[in-house]
């Protein structure tokens, strides 16, 4: 079965078809660092992760790359208002965001590019939309994106010119001679946007020089000149929220092929922008938009800190359907520990039957169910029924004593292959302390004078302190409550 997805730009399920396979250039629109990252952003950058490990589970070589936004209005504003310089205080936040993507367990894009490293392609884009006639220079020394004179613009071979690929909008019934400046503005404004917005007070040290004056890009332009940059003119995928698919992704087609690529390859080549685009519905929190004034507002730093692991966090997020709106819990929390200790206690079996022997090939029942649940347009839902219906039957296998050594091995293989889309990694191994050791001896040595007693006595000191103890036919073993 080929990888069928669910493209917004074409409004309907697709079967993926790479531009040039095994090539997969992916695009996903990062974190814009003037805070720690919360747990909705973190759904879509999951989500993201996902879609790599899969397409690599299926052969395809990956180009992955995820842009930090590193000055907009919101740093500008965070930025004056600490007077650190935009390079520190962005690294900040940075350095955070990799250590939470570490966390939840997801790969490093292989590009991560700052917009600020950028300015270049972004002057080349801007200045080929002013040629065109598709933008213009207001006297303040701003540019913008003309609207109209985009959607007049179908002489020119290679662009759409057709604003609203991915929503639905009817611009006739729409005033778009109107200007926004702001880089994000309501979903409804169909206006005229900011390329290049002119130096202000406001701005401090945060410009730079372009043909049109001193000033700094529109928050839209940056995603375009990255994406071109590193993917080149025209690729395979690009992911976000589906907050993003009006107007920063809109903007984004329009600019990108109104000026025809940063190369000239998608004004010469009649191709799209991008092939294929996803979109992450939104999250809720205990049934209700994310917001600080309602207390359910939380970063993954909260919930760390909270006691909860990235391993679970991370479960949790990949429990739905990344086109379905998910309500995220401390229930769903707990309900992710539990499913991950039921992985954890039947993968550990598998280890001790499986012990010194190789698998020669993984199990191929798990692997296939699970690989056609994501082929299915990432249907994750299915993919984890899959997971545990296999769980289910390797734990009544192995109760049966039905497990050899060798086909214990090729299930525990089918599981880590699995595991290589699924990104949840082996639990980490907690060391006992002297003094658990210490009773887990006591215990054995009670047991071996028939001193039944006190060895459910120390059954319940070990407890006390946090940890139990497992009889097992290689021994007594001790596992972290």
């Amino acid at each position: 079965m080929a990888l069928r997805l669910h493209n917004t730009l074409a409004r309907a399920t697709e079967d993926f078809v790479p531009i040039a396979p095994p090539r997969v250039g992916l695009y996903c629109c990062g974190p814009t660092v003037y805070d720690y990252g919360h747990i909705g952003n973190f759904r879509t950058f999951v989500f993201a992760d996902l879609v790599r490990r899969h397409l690599e589970f299926r052969g395809h070589a990956v180009n992955h790359v995820m842009n930090i936004t590193d000055v907009e209005d919101k740093i500008i504003r965070r930025v004056r208002e600490t007077g650190l310089p935009l390079r520190e205080y962005t690294g900040r936040f940075t350095d955070a965001f990799l250590q939470d993507l570490d966390a939840l367990g997801c790969h490093r894009p292989h590009h991560l590019p700052r917009a600020t490293d950028h300015i270049d392609g972004m002057l080349r884009l801007i200045a080929r939309l002013v040629e065109r006639g598709i933008a213009y220079r207001t006297p303040d020394g701003s540019v913008y994106f003309s609207i109209e004179k985009y959607r007049g613009a179908e002489r020119w071979p290679g662009c759409a010119c057709r604003y609203g690929q991915l929503v639905n909008l009817n611009l006739d019934e729409q005033r778009v001679t109107e200007r926004v400046a702001s880089d994000e503005y309501d979903k409804d404004n169909v206006a005229d946007f900011a390329l290049w917005k002119a130096r202000v007070p406001d701005d401090g040290d945060v410009f730079w020089e372009s043909p049109w004056g001193q000033g700094r890009p529109g928050w839209h332009i940056e995603c375009s000149a990255m994406s071109l940059a590193l993917l080149g003119d025209g690729f395979d995928l690009h992911l976000g929220g589906e907050d993003l698919a009006f107007p920063h992704h809109e903007d984004e087609i329009a600019q990108s092929e109104g000026a025809g690529g940063l190369h000239g390859g998608l004004w010469n080549e009649h191709r799209p922008f991008v092939k294929y685009w996803l979109h992450a519905a939104h999250l809720l929190v205990e049934g209700k938009k994310m917001s600080k004034s309602l207390g359910n507002f939380h970063t993954l730093r909260d919930l760390l800190a909270r006691g909860w692991t990235g391993r679970e966090v991370r479960q949790l997020l990949l429990a739905a359907h990344y086109r379905d709106t998910f309500n995220f819990t401390m229930d769903g929390l707990d309900g992710a520990r539990a499913a991950l200790a039921r992985i954890d206690e039947c993968t550990g079996k598998l280890r001790e039957a499986a012990g010194t022997t190789a698998a020669t090939a993984p199990a191929p029942a798990l692997v296939d169910a699970f690989g056609a649940a994501l082929d299915d347009d990432f249907n994750i839902s299915r993919g984890w029924a899959a997971v545990f219906d296999w769980v289910r039957d390797t734990n009544r296998a192995m109760a049966a004593g039905e497990l050899d050594a060798t086909r214990a091995a090729g299930e525990l293989a089918a599981w880590e292959r699995v595991d290589t889309v699924l990104g949840l990694g082996a639990k980490p191994q907690a060391e006992a302390p002297p003094e658990a050791l210490a009773l887990l001896d006591a215990r054995a040595a009670a047991k071996k004078a028939r001193d039944f007693a006190r060895a459910d006595a120390i059954r319940g000191e070990l407890k006390a302190i946090g940890w139990a103890v497992e009889d097992t036919p290689k021994g007594p073993k001790l596992k972290k409550l």
